[in-house]
C-alpha cells in the first residue's frame, strides 16, 4: 500500500532517460517507414507517436487509403507503386487484409514495428520540447506519455520529424512556410499572383450500417443549424462512406495547426448534417435502416508549415520529370489542389493536373536547412505549395521515409551529418542500399559492382519468347480504344496479328504509338497508323508496321473505338505486358483526356489506362518477329521493376519447373542472396475501404528452392507473396554455383524474376 502526504511543493511525473541514435517524431507512414528501414540497417531508434495506433491518416482512427504515384490506375504511370518498406506493409495487409479493414491494418504496421528489435516505440506519447546543443544542433527531446504519466527525455545524435505539423522542426528553430508562394516565386504558372495564406483543410469521415430495423436520428444541438454549399450537398450518396467522402473537408481559411480543435468541432457538425439530410431530408430511399456506425473523432490533416531543405520541389520539377544527381525518392499523384473554404466553397472540390510521368524527389528536400541533424519527412518535405499538392500523398510520403531511414544509418555508420550524403561517394552508397532494398529510384539502377551475381554466367531453363499471347475465346467490343503495352526492340519492324469480330461493313483502325520521352507511358507520338476494311463477320487481321523504334522501349499497339467490333482478348498474364485502355476515372479527375483551358505550365494529353483484375485481359495476338526481351541476363541489370523495358527474367509459359543458374568460374563465399519478385507494380493496393479481388499477386513467385551444385539445399521458401525476399546464411556459403529452382503454380502466368543480388 502506498500513503502519500500533502507536500508543500508540486509533484514531478516519472522520468525516463532514453539514448537512441536516430528519434523519429511521427508514427504515420512517413515516420513508420523510416523507423523499419533504419532499424534493419542496423541502428537504434526511438520512434514516438502521439496517437494509439499507428499509420496516421491511414490508421482506424481517421481511416484514408495509401495512394501515391498509382494513382488507382487512373493515370499513365505504369508500374509505379512505390517500392520497398511501404511495398512490403501494403502487400501484407493485402494477404491478411485485403477487404481494407482499416482496425486490421493498425495491427499489420503493429506487428512490423514491434518486430524490429532495435525500435524502441513509445505510443501515445507526444513530444513537446526540444534542447539544442547548439544553434544548429538538437540535443534531446522531451516527449509526455498520458496513458502512463511518465515524462521521457530522448538523446540522440539524429532526427528526423515526421509529425505531420513539423512539431520539432518548429521547436529547434528550422526555417519553414505556410501558405501558398506567389507566381514568380519560383516560376509556376499553377501558383496564385500573390502570396497566399490559404491552405487545404482537414477532413472527417463516417461510416454508416444496415442494423435491419428503423433507427431515427436526431442531430446534436451544435450541429443543427450547419450549411454547406449546393455544390457538396449535391455529393451527398446514401452508401458513400469514409475516404469516398474526403470531400467533407474545412479549415484552409483556419489555423490548421493551432486551430485543429475548432476545425474538428465544425466538421462533426458538417458530418452530423449530412447524416441528418440522408436520414431525413426525404430524398433518399431505403434508409430506414441505416445507423451511424463510426464518425471520425480526430481530423486528418493536408497542410501547415512546410520546411525548407537544401532544395525545394517545385511545378517544374513534377511536370518537366527533371533529374537530381541526389534522386533518393518518387512521386506521381496528380498535383491535387483544393479550395481553402472546403464545404463551404462553391467551387469544385479538387482539381488535379497530372504529369506525364512520374518524378524524382531528390535528397536535398528531406534535409533541413539549418539545422545540422534533422531530417524531414512526410508532408512537411521542402516543396513549394504547388508541388507540395502531388508528394504530400501517403505512399509518397513513406517512400521518402524509408529513404531517410538508410539515409540516417549510413550517416551513424560513417560518421556524417545528414549533409555530408549530398556528395559521392555517400550519395551513391545510400542510393544503392535503397535499391538493393526494392525501393526503386527513376533512372539509377543498381551498381553490377555491388552484386556477385554480375560476375557469374548465368543461364536458365527457358526463357520467354513473347511470339503470341494466347486466346480464350473471348471476344469484347470496342467501345473505347484499347491497346496493347509491350517492350519492343529497336529498328524492328513488327508484324501483330489479332482475330475480330464486324457486326457490319466497318473500319478497323490500329495506331503503333510511343511516348515522348521513353520512360513514360503516355502514348502522344503515332509512328504509323492502318486501316483495315472489314465486312461483316469473323476476320483473322494482319497489322504490319514498317516505322520503327530508334530505341528499345514499350510501345502502344493501339486498336482505336469502334462499337462494331469486337477483339478477342487472353487469360495469360505476363510479367511485363499489360493492357491499356483510353477509359476515365473520375476519382482522379481522369476523362479520358487531361485539358487545360488556359496556360497553367502543365500538359494536355490522353490517359491510356489498365483495368483491375480479373479483368484488364490481354489482347489475344500474334507477334512477328517473337520480342525477346525476357532473358535471365535481365536479372543483372540493375532493375526491379518494368523501366524502359520489361527488366525481367521470364520462364517460357510450358515450363512447370522453370530453373535458374549462378555460375562462377571459381568458388565464392556467399553470405546472402536477395531475390525481387514480381508483385504487380501497377496495382496501387489501397490500404482501405476499396478492398482488392485476391489475397496474393498472381505474378510472385510462391515456392522456390536454392541449392549448391551438389544439390545440396541451402534454403527453400514454400508460400511466398513478397516482393523482396532476402535469405541471410548463418555461415557464409563456398560455392562455384547456385541453382535456384522456381514452381509455377499459376496455369496462366509463367515464373519471372526481376533481379538476383549475391553478397
Amino acid at each position: 500500500m502506498l500513503r502519500m502526504a500533502l507536500e508543500s511543493g508540486s509533484r514531478e511525473n516519472k522520468l525516463v532517460s532514453l539514448q537512441s541514435e536516430l528519434v523519429v517524431v511521427g508514427g504515420g507512414m512517413a515516420g513508420v517507414c523510416c523507423a523499419i528501414n533504419a532499424a534493419r540497417s542496423g541502428i537504434k531508434v526511438c520512434l514516438v507517436q502521439d496517437r494509439p495506433v499507428l499509420g496516421g491518416c491511414a490508421s482506424s482512427e481517421i481511416r484514408v487509403w495509401i495512394l501515391g504515384a498509382t494513382s488507382h490506375l487512373g493515370n499513365n504511370n505504369r508500374w509505379s507503386r512505390e517500392g520497398g518498406i511501404i511495398d512490403e506493409l501494403l502487400i501484407e495487409n493485402l494477404y491478411k487484409n485485403k477487404e481494407g479493414n482499416t482496425v486490421i491494418f493498425d495491427t499489420i504496421l503493429l506487428d512490423k514495428v514491434k518486430a524490429e528489435k532495435n525500435i524502441t516505440l513509445l505510443l501515445n506519447t507526444a513530444v513537446y520540447d526540444a534542447t539544442k546543443s547548439s544553434a544548429n544542433k538538437i540535443k534531446s527531446v522531451k516527449a509526455f506519455c498520458s496513458q502512463n504519466g511518465t515524462e521521457y527525455s530522448i538523446e540522440a545524435p539524429l532526427f528526423c520529424d515526421a509529425s505531420g505539423d513539423g512539431i520539432l522542426g518548429f521547436m529547434s528553430g528550422a526555417p519553414f512556410v505556410i501558405g501558398a508562394e506567389s507566381k514568380n516565386e519560383f516560376d509556376e504558372k499553377m501558383a496564385p499572383d500573390e502570396e497566399q495564406t490559404e491552405l487545404l483543410g482537414h477532413t472527417l469521415f463516417f461510416y454508416s450500417k444496415d442494423v435491419g430495423k428503423p433507427v431515427d436520428f436526431i442531430p446534436p444541438e451544435y450541429a443543427k443549424n450547419t450549411k454547406i454549399s449546393e455544390e457538396r450537398l449535391s455529393r451527398v450518396n446514401k452508401g458513400e462512406d469514409g475516404i469516398r467522402l474526403w470531400w467533407i473537408e474545412y479549415g484552409g481559411t483556419e489555423d490548421t495547426i493551432h486551430g485543429t480543435e475548432e476545425i474538428k468541432w465544425a466538421l462533426w457538425s458538417v458530418v452530423y448534417m449530412i447524416w441528418d439530410h440522408i436520414k431525413n431530408s426525404g430524398k433518399f430511399d431505403g434508409v430506414e435502416n441505416l445507423s451511424l456506425e463510426w464518425v471520425g473523432t480526430i481530423p486528418g490533416k493536408r497542410e501547415s508549415r512546410r520546411f525548407i531543405g537544401h532544395k525545394m520541389l517545385t511545378q517544374k520539377d513534377i511536370v518537366e520529370q527533371k533529374s537530381h544527381e541526389d534522386a533518393i525518392s518518387y512521386g506521381g499523384w496528380a498535383i491535387d489542389l483544393h479550395p481553402s473554404g472546403g464545404v463551404f466553397s462553391d467551387e469544385s472540390p479538387c482539381e488535379q493536373y497530372h504529369a506525364k510521368g512520374i518524378y524524382q524527389i531528390p535528397l536535398g528536400c528531406f534535409i533541413s536547412q539549418g539545422i545540422d541533424n534533422l531530417f524531414i519527412a512526410g508532408r512537411i518535405i521542402s516543396a513549394s505549395h504547388i508541388a507540395f499538392g502531388s508528394t504530400r500523398v501517403m505512399a509518397t510520403s513513406a517512400h521518402g521515409g524509408q529513404a531517410v531511414g538508410t539515409a540516417a544509418a549510413l550517416c551513424i555508420k560513417d560518421n556524417l551529418l545528414p549533409q555530408d550524403l549530398l556528395v559521392q561517394p555517400s550519395l551513391g552508397k545510400l542510393q544503392q542500399e535503397l535499391n538493393e532494398g526494392g525501393h526503386f529510384i527513376p533512372h539509377i539502377p543498381l551498381a553490377a559492382s555491388s552484386n556477385i551475381a554480375s560476375s557469374a554466367e548465368i543461364s536458365a531453363s527457358s526463357e520467354l519468347p513473347l511470339t503470341h499471347i494466347k486466346s480464350n475465346g473471348e471476344f469484347k467490343p470496342l467501345v473505347i480504344s484499347a491497346a496493347q503495352l509491350l517492350p519492343l526492340a529497336a529498328n524492328v519492324k513488327y508484324t501483330f496479328t489479332i482475330n475480330v469480330k464486324a457486326k457490319c461493313n466497318t473500319t478497323l483502325v490500329s495506331q503503333l504509338r510511343v511516348s515522348d520521352k521513353q520512360e513514360n507511358y503516355t502514348p502522344n507520338v503515332t509512328l504509323a497508323e492502318k486501316e483495315i476494311t472489314l465486312t461483316e463477320g469473323e476476320h483473322r487481321v494482319t497489322l504490319h508496321f514498317d516505322a520503327t523504334l530508334l530505341d528499345s522501349h514499350y510501345a502502344f499497339m493501339c486498336l482505336l473505338k469502334n462499337e462494331n467490333i469486337e477483339v478477342e482478348y487472353s487469360n495469360e498474364r505476363i510479367t511485363g505486358v499489360v493492357s491499356v485502355f483510353n477509359g476515365t476515372n473520375k476519382a482522379v479527375s481522369n476523362n479520358g483526356k487531361q485539358t487545360v483551358d488556359k496556360d497553367l505550365g502543365v500538359d494536355e494529353f490522353e490517359f491510356w489506362i489498365p483495368e483491375r483484375r480479373p479483368g484488364g485481359k490481354n489482347l489475344a495476338l500474334e507477334i512477328t518477329p517473337a520480342i525477346k526481351d525476357f532473358s535471365a541476363a535481365n536479372i543483372i541489370n540493375g532493375y526491379t521493376r518494368p523501366w524502359f523495358s520489361s527488366n525481367a527474367w521470364v520462364a517460357d509459359i510450358a515450363d512447370s519447373t522453370p530453373t535458374l543458374t549462378l555460375n562462377w568460374a571459381e568458388e565464392k563465399e556467399i553470405n546472402s542472396v536477395v531475390i525481387h519478385f514480381d508483385s504487380d507494380f501497377d496495382h496501387p493496393l489501397e490500404s482501405s475501404l476499396m478492398g482488392h479481388p485476391e489475397k496474393r499477386i498472381p505474378f510472385c513467385v510462391a515456392n522456390y528452392k536454392i541449392l549448391k551444385e551438389d544439390g545440396t539445399l541451402l534454403h527453400e521458401v514454400i508460400g511466398n507473396y513478397q516482393t523482396v525476399n532476402k535469405i541471410t546464411f548463418e555461415q557464409p556459403i563456398s560455392t562455384q554455383k547456385l541453382i535456384f529452382q522456381f514452381e509455377k503454380t499459376e496455369v496462366d502466368v509463367p515464373v519471372s524474376v526481376f533481379s538476383v543480388i549475391v553478397s
